[in-house]
């Protein structure tokens, strides 16, 4: 099954349930990291997240390991445009960023409100498809008067 789109070279879109994985991860590592108290699991994944979105999907390690270890056993899935999903990443990064430095200064219960906030959105978009911040993405479109228009997606073989 060789998929339609390259998952490094064709970075205007994604497979759709891509962004599910790396969702599921940072909501379990986010629930594993306020409840033990180890904060630093958060800063970890604002840094994940700063490299894949700065380096692009080969250096973000949940969606290596989605492109080489889960996709190739079951085929893409539908593309979509990856515009929504690198915005909720932001949203994701400066959220977990925040949590990480409300910890560091010892405000603990506000590091710790914002890790579940974040666990709580991401594991939402995970086990259901939806997800906030690429809903927010298409609202901010349309409230600039730009609605939201798909890129146009690689015909499929």
């Amino acid at each position: 099954m060789t998929p339609s789109a390259d998952p490094y070279r064709d970075t205007h879109v994604i497979d759709s349930r891509a962004p599910r994985a790396n969702q599921a991860v940072i909501g379990l590592v986010s629930v594993l990291a306020v409840a033990t108290g180890w904060w630093w699991l958060l800063a970890l994944l604002a840094l994940q997240l700063a490299v894949g979105l700065g380096f692009g999907r080969r250096f973000c390690l949940a969606c290596v390991a989605y492109f080489e270890l889960i996709q190739p056993r079951f085929g893409e899935g539908p593309l979509e445009d990856s515009r929504p999903p690198r915005a909720a990443n932001v949203v994701g990064l400066v959220v977990l960023a925040a949590a990480s430095v409300a910890y560091a200064i010892g405000l603990d219960t506000v590091g710790a409100g914002l890790g579940i906030l974040v666990a709580a959105l991401a594991l939402l978009a995970a086990v259901t498809g939806f997800c906030t911040g690429c809903e927010a993405y298409k609202l901010g479109c349309l409230l600039r008067g730009r609605p939201f228009v798909s890129c146009p997606l690689p015909p499929r073989a």
